[in-house]
């Protein structure tokens, strides 16, 4: 709830209005200019107004972000890393790298698209009047650092060891089907009136929730089919889990700040997701630390092995030529 006072009455000649609003309580709300003169257009005539319980928890919430905006960035690392250290990627599944690389890369052309695009900004304006853009620099920027490490992580599985992994047959399948959709509807966009760039680009979006939902399962399967999860970066998981409960803790924090509770349904895909997200990465978690902390790395064994029959071979030269 908020008072509205009128600073200055109202003038023919009047180009202005000035307004002192107070906050009664927590909430957001718009202010709409309206008239009756036709020839004024109050399209842009409005003011978002947030009131918040403290200016302290809304630092938090800013600090919250940047702390999982990093998190969930730098958790694309530690594949990398296990990756080029063990000289393979047999352990990591490639339906969770295919999906992956799709998904991020129909999130970077939603992204790019709304952000970049003024053409898309105002269809989006006219079907959603008086709404914030949903991205923001740093979703950009997140979305294409996210393709370029995934790309890293597929060139190292032709150089590395991969052994017989593949992608599986559903994998290929639903890949060519969500790729062709996307190449359909692109040509429908300039040939029809109902379906235009906007909606275009919220496909791309929709995969993506989808690709987030089922990307975790065939890499929970691999493990429990090898009974490891050696090859698979638990530190991947642990900065996932990290961000992801931060993310969560930010949605809460900041409908208790603006006594907006029911802004985490109006974004429940979001908090849908992130729950998604982190029940597998305990499902990880358990995986890793409990149910298959004995196994043992088949390829530094049969590396270590090899390197042991190496020296044994060149001592048995060595006392050959003695």
């Amino acid at each position: 709830m908020m008072h509205l006072t009128m600073i200055s009455s109202t003038l023919p000649n009047q180009k202005s209005i000035d307004f002192e609003l107070n906050g009664a309580e927590p909430g957001k709300t718009t202010v709409i200019v309206n008239t009756d003169n036709n020839q004024t257009d109050t399209t842009n005539a409005f003011v978002r107004v947030n009131v918040a319980r403290s200016k302290v928890i809304d630092t938090v919430g800013v600090v919250i972000g940047w702390i999982y905006f990093a998190a969930w960035s730098i958790s694309f690392y530690p594949q990398m890393w296990i990756n080029y250290k063990r000289k393979s990627v047999v352990g990591l599944n490639f339906d969770y790298l295919g999906l992956n690389i799709t998904g991020f890369l129909f999130y970077s052309f939603f992204n790019c698209g709304l952000f970049f695009s003024p053409l898309i900004q105002d269809q989006f304006d006219e079907k959603y009047p008086r709404s914030v853009l949903p991205v923001e620099t740093n979703d950009v920027v997140f979305a294409l650092h996210a393709v370029f490490a995934t790309v890293i992580v597929i060139i190292q599985c032709f150089i590395y060891e991969r052994g017989d992994q593949t992608l599986s047959l559903f994998s290929k399948g639903f890949l060519v089907i969500v790729w062709s959709a996307s190449v359909i509807l692109a040509i429908l966009v300039p040939t029809t009136h109902w379906f235009n760039w906007l909606t275009f680009l919220y496909y791309f979006s929709y995969v993506k929730l989808t690709i987030t939902i089922i990307k975790y399962i065939p890499q929970a399967w691999f493990n429990y089919k090898r009974q490891s999860t050696i090859g698979w970066s638990i530190g991947n998981i642990l900065l996932d889990f990290t961000g992801g409960s931060l993310s969560l803790l930010q949605m809460f924090l900041l409908a208790h700040n603006y006594d907006d509770w029911l802004q985490i349904f109006k974004n429940f895909t979001k908090f849908g997701l992130g729950m998604v997200s982190i029940l597998f990465d305990v499902l990880f978690i358990v995986q890793h630390y409990v149910l298959y902390r004995h196994a043992v790395d088949s390829e530094s064994t049969r590396l270590t092995t090899g390197l042991n029959v190496c020296d044994i071979d060149s001592k048995e030269d060595v006392v050959k030529q003695m």
